[in-house]
């Protein structure tokens, strides 16, 4: 009877990761084909490899059309968006430094070097 467990339970140990991690995989890429699909004019997305775009054309079922500066806009495989994100951080930084530095502008003096 021993002798039988040992294969049986060693096959199990073995077994058990490799399923699970292939659910898991699964998972993952269903969720990933969700987002590919649901991706709209207007929609702020990160790629694979880094790049922030707001999505431009959604017209074609296997690339995207990115704008990744005013007026500049790419191609891409859909497969390459990673995320969606917010809205441009960068932009909306920008705006409250210059709307503090407006009003509490100050102007340092000159500087003495001994002369």
């Amino acid at each position: 009877m021993n002798q039988a467990l040992l294969p049986l339970l060693l096959v199990a140990v073995l077994a058990i990761p490799l399923v699970l991690g292939s659910r898991r995989q699964k998972k993952m890429m269903a969720q990933q084909q969700e987002l590919q699909d649901s991706l709209a004019v207007g929609d702020r997305v990160m790629t694979t490899s880094g790049m922030y775009g707001t999505v431009s054309d959604t017209s074609d079922s296997a690339t995207i059309g990115l704008e990744i500066a005013p007026g500049v806009e790419t191609e891409w495989l859909r497969q390459a968006i990673r995320e969606k994100v917010g809205p441009d951080e960068h932009d909306e930084e920008d705006e409250a430094t210059d709307a503090d530095s407006d009003s509490t502008a100050q102007v340092a003096p000159p500087l003495d070097h001994g002369k």
